[in-house]
């Protein structure tokens, strides 16, 4: 039997649980559509056609927050900077001292980064 098989299976019946969730959530479900689930979601903020401040729609010259977007940048760089403490930890014993070492290196530039992003007030949500 080929090592791959239980691999191929697994796949497909998950793409299969996926198509078939979304055919019967389209043929079952309700189909209730108005003006607001229609429109594009701007986390709470109402959409303007242009975001340039001053732009056709928004001719106040409100900035468009971007707070939302700074924060979801840095949530993703700190969070895909932490996986990579998986496989270390998974293979802690065969790396050696200098698995240990390089990993401490690391731990110290993602210390460096969130400590200079503390600092900047990057994680305040005043």
């Amino acid at each position: 039997m080929n090592i791959e098989v239980p691999t191929l299976v697994l796949g497909a019946v998950a793409a299969g649980f996926a198509v078939f969730s979304i055919l019967l959530a389209a043929l079952v479900g309700p189909k209730r559509y108005n003006r607001a689930k229609l429109e594009a979601y701007e986390c709470g903020i109402e959409p303007t056609p242009h975001a340039i401040a001053g732009g056709p729609g928004n001719a106040a010259g409100q900035r468009f927050p971007v707070k939302y977007y700074l924060t979801a940048m840095l949530f993703i760089i700190f969070d895909i900077e932490i996986v990579f403490l998986y496989p270390w930890a998974v293979h802690f014993d065969a790396l050696g001292l200098f698995g240990l070492a390089a990993m401490a290196l690391f731990i110290f530039n993602v210390s460096v980064a969130y400590a200079y992003e503390w600092r900047r007030g990057g994680l305040s949500w005043d």
